[in-house]
């Protein structure tokens, strides 16, 4: 019995690469491909690339259950929603109400982000963190994060892979981290995190750095990124097993590049468009923060935790598995030009429609 797969953020900038990249690959065959849409628009994109739109309201919780029990879709790509838990819970059983009607197994993937495992979720910043370390599940549970806003992030993984072993589902916990280059779908082609300096940089004139060490973040090409859902999915389909639950932890990641050169790179290509005055990188003082934080649309303490920050995860399982990033960590540097182009364009267009 093949599998029925629901893929959720498909007009989102991972979600929309994700799904465009779908018939491009050579995946084992599978049943029918749903998209979870809100509107006629976001259908008519989902269907240009073969997938059947499914119009539910997520927090319709009946509804969304049965939606997945009736359908017997036995496959879910989770892509919208790092934080909350409960749309997430409800999928899961929903899930498992599908494995006892057709006995198959039963798959939930939920995507997080690097966040969750640096030091702004107050996680051990010492040495590499393996995504393959087998005390991860432990730590996310008992880790204390600075920011007390952002440990529902860290809970909801927990809460994700709980709920999946309470009701025989196999989940798996994957981490998106810097992730770049244009996106394919037909909604958001961007990311948030480089976009994030950018806005920052437009507002105050500079880019600023806003840690006083020199941190490092992992990076991942947003096509990369895209190649290790496809290939966990991939094993899916052949029936293998890869680690799950406290075992089924992902970092997207071709390796780390220090924010100090991400940024020397962004101010060279902004100081270019002349969007700040120079290509130099200061240390952000109080004011320069409250700045920052106009652009964002956020409070000046959390500014540091939007554009910087120290982060070891580091990227083996999907590597166990058979994924290979195809662009080295450096490659974010040599594309900076056009991906803060990308982003101007982009942004620019958007201030047009408002």
């Amino acid at each position: 019995m093949l599998h029925n797969i629901l893929i959720t953020g498909a007009s989102g900038y991972l979600g929309g690469t994700l799904l465009a990249r779908y018939k491009r690959e050579d995946l084992p065959p599978y049943g029918k491909l749903y998209a979870l849409v809100r509107s006629e628009t976001q259908a008519k994109g989902v269907q240009e690339y073969g997938a059947e739109p499914l119009f539910c309201n997520i927090a319709e919780h009946d509804q969304l259950a049965n939606a997945i029990i009736d359908r017997e879709i036995s496959v879910i790509y989770f892509l919208i929603d790092a934080y909350g838990q409960t749309h997430q819970q409800v999928m899961i059983r929903a899930l498992a109400k599908v494995k006892e009607r057709t006995g198959r197994a039963v798959h939930f993937l939920h995507t997080t982000g690097a966040k969750q495992f640096s030091r702004h979720g107050g996680v051990q910043d010492d040495r590499p963190l393996l995504d393959t370390d087998p005390m991860l599940y432990d730590i996310q549970k008992a880790t204390v994060p600075p920011y007390k806003w952002f440990a529902q992030g860290l809970r909801t993984n927990v809460a994700v892979i709980d709920t999946a072993e309470e009701n025989g589902v196999r989940a798996y916990i994957f981490a998106p981290c810097i992730v770049y280059g244009e996106g394919e779908g037909f909604g958001n082609r961007i990311s948030i995190q480089d976009v994030a300096v950018v806005k920052a940089a437009k507002k105050t004139g500079r880019v600023y750095k806003v840690d006083s060490d020199d941190p490092v973040w992992p990076v991942c090409h947003v096509i990369d990124n895209t190649t290790l859902y496809l290939q966990i999915l991939r094993h899916i389909l052949q029936g293998n097993e890869i680690g799950y639950n406290r075992n089924g932890f992902f970092l997207a990641a071709s390796g780390s590049v220090a924010w100090k050169d991400i940024y020397s790179a962004f101010a060279e290509a902004l100081a270019k468009r002349s969007v700040v005055g120079d290509n130099k990188v200061e240390e952000a003082d109080e004011a320069a923060l409250g700045r920052m934080a106009e652009g964002l649309g956020v409070d000046p303490s959390i500014v540091p935790f939007q554009v910087g920050g120290k982060c070891t995860f580091t990227a083996v399982h999907g590597k166990q598995i058979g994924w290979q990033p195809q662009y080295p960590p450096e490659h974010i540097l040599e594309m900076a030009d056009a991906e803060v182009e990308l982003i101007l364009k982009t942004l620019d267009s958007r201030v047009a429609v408002i």
